[in-house]
């Protein structure tokens, strides 16, 4: 593809943010801390109920089944009720802990720092469209030291709406005062990011670190670098 925009918008979980080995750091300083070995068999075992609650509970939250407020502690309650804890003030303990502790993580995607860094010299005016909490994902930013290569943050509370609705889309670009003609996204999901950009009426790269098949008519790359090269 060649891209002759300007503005492009970065999603943050998992297509810059680390956010699988950032979690973990997070949810292994709380089972130590909490004493959860003498519960529980292993953090693995622990983390593998946790990984399917979470992803079950957070599309209940993109759909609007959910609130935040329970998002943050019925995925730690479903998780420690397979282990037969049901002690609320533990729950709380890890809803409360894991929002404290895993923007405090740092861990970036590879090469995430030297492909903004190399897109701004060239002219570029980055931003980030998130769906993650907008108290949480502005200090992942801010303590992983990338926030200043970005001019605009939108996030799904201050947009009313979450990826891949097309009224993010719309703010995000009100937001950077951009076009839909001079403007790309780039996200790690299919649906949110690179559908929902795509529908919305703005070019879209699928960050496919995974390579699993996808359409030809997708533009994609399989690693960040990549996309210096096209861009």
């Amino acid at each position: 593809m060649a891209y002759s925009g300007k503005h492009i918008f970065f999603d943050l979980d998992r297509t810059l943010w680390d956010f699988n080995k950032n979690s973990e750091r997070a949810l292994r300083i709380l089972f130590e801390e909490c004493g959860l070995a003498q519960h529980i068999p292993s953090f693995e075992s622990f983390q593998k109920v946790y990984y399917n609650k979470n992803k079950a509970l957070w599309h209940a939250y993109s759909i609007g089944k959910i609130s935040k407020e329970s998002l943050r502690y019925e995925r730690f309650r479903s998780t420690l009720k397979k282990f037969q804890l049901t002690d609320e003030s533990l729950i709380k303990r890890f809803g409360d802990g894991y929002v404290d502790l895993s923007p405090k993580q740092t861990a970036l995607v590879p090469f995430a720092v030297e492909v903004i860094s190399d897109l701004k010299q060239m002219g570029f005016t980055l931003h980030i469209i998130t769906n993650g909490f907008q108290e949480i994902q502005g200090n992942k930013l801010k303590n992983s030291n990338i926030l200043h290569y970005f001019d605009t943050i939108t996030n799904s509370e201050m947009a009313g709406v979450k990826k891949p609705h097309p009224n993010i889309f719309e703010f995000a670009l009100s937001l950077a005062n951009a076009s839909k003609e001079e403007s790309i996204m780039i996200g790690d999901s299919l649906e949110a990011d690179v559908e929902g950009a795509l529908t919305f009426g703005i070019d879209a790269v699928y960050f496919n670190e995974h390579n699993e098949n996808v359409q030809d008519k997708i533009h994609q790359v399989n690693h960040l670098l990549e996309l210096k090269n096209i861009l």
